[in-house]
């Protein structure tokens, strides 16, 4: 029984943590690193910080209109 309950405890913690990542958007870097790891295999890829600052640039330069 108490092995049941500790898989459950761990499953239901990844999901928790997998929806908070969604949530706060901290995966989207890793799926950014990915997705250049595959498309331009030698390139150098940017770290987090540069990331963020690329992706604060891009939205600066493209804002998106709200209704709400």
């Amino acid at each position: 029984m108490t092995r049941a309950l500790g898989a459950a405890v761990r499953r239901w913690a990844r999901a928790v943590r997998w929806y908070l990542r969604e949530l706060t958007g901290e995966s989207e870097y890793d799926r950014y690193r990915e997705r250049q790891l595959h498309r331009h295999p030698l390139a150098p890829v940017p770290t987090r910080r540069e990331y963020e600052v690329l992706r604060a640039r891009h939205r600066e330069a493209h804002p998106q209109g709200r209704c709400c």
